[in-house]
């Protein structure tokens, strides 16, 4: 399959993936901080680190890389959500809720691409 269609399967599947975890968020904790686009970005970042992972092994085809790593991740993974919801809590006077989400996004995102690679690896 061609991977310009295999990247855009995984768009709208990761595309659904966040809207749906996004209402469910806000319906479990409200609106007041963004919960929905923390957890996506958390879960991505984890699969991303798998992702790469396996591939540095070869323990992955390209084509995979791109329905998954590409459309899939890249699409439920939102950078432009969290600067706008970052600066929607700033322009409200929420600058303790915008650092945190700074900090929680950029520190957990890091961390679980690092355990994800380190998951693979140490079980390859």
């Amino acid at each position: 399959m061609n991977n310009l269609l295999l990247v855009a399967l995984g768009g709208s599947i990761g595309a659904v993936f966040r809207y749906l975890i996004s209402i469910f968020m806000i319906q479990v904790f409200g609106s007041s901080f963004p919960f929905g686009t923390l957890l996506v970005n958390v879960i991505g970042s984890f699969f991303m680190g798998v992702i790469y992972a396996l591939g540095q092994m070869s323990h992955i085809s390209p084509e995979l890389k791109a329905l998954i790593g590409v459309g899939l991740l890249g699409a439920l993974t939102t950078f432009s959500t969290f600067s706008n919801e970052t600066l929607l809590l700033l322009q409200e006077g929420n600058w303790l809720k915008a650092i945190l989400n700074v900090v929680l996004n950029l520190s957990l995102c890091l961390f679980v691409v690092y355990l994800g690679q380190q998951l693979v690896f140490s079980r390859i």
